[in-house]
């Protein structure tokens, strides 16, 4: 693991109907499994910037000054991860 890095632990809950399956294949019973996600030096930063108080654009431009990357760039490296972890659950916009 690279010194530094965040590593996530979130739970993953599985539909009632895929917990049945699961079930009738011989699978453990519970319906909550809980994820791992490691990120990179990248994803920590950004993770890092994340307060509650600086709006997306702002961290956008921090991450693009911290990393000397072009601001399109940037702005499109961290929307993405914002968005894969509002997909996972692990964020909410406001």
């Amino acid at each position: 693991m690279e010194s530094g890095c965040v590593i996530l632990s979130f739970p993953v809950v599985m539909r009632p109907w895929f917990v049945k399956v699961v079930r009738r294949l011989g699978g453990p019973e519970e319906s909550a499994r809980i994820r791992k996600l490691q990120l990179d030096e990248l994803g920590t930063a950004v993770w890092d910037l994340m307060d509650g108080n600086r709006t997306v654009r702002r961290i956008i431009s921090e991450f693009a000054g911290t990393f000397q990357l072009h601001p399109r760039e940037a702005e499109v490296s961290v929307t993405q991860f914002l968005r894969d972890l509002g997909k996972r659950g692990l964020i909410g916009l406001k």
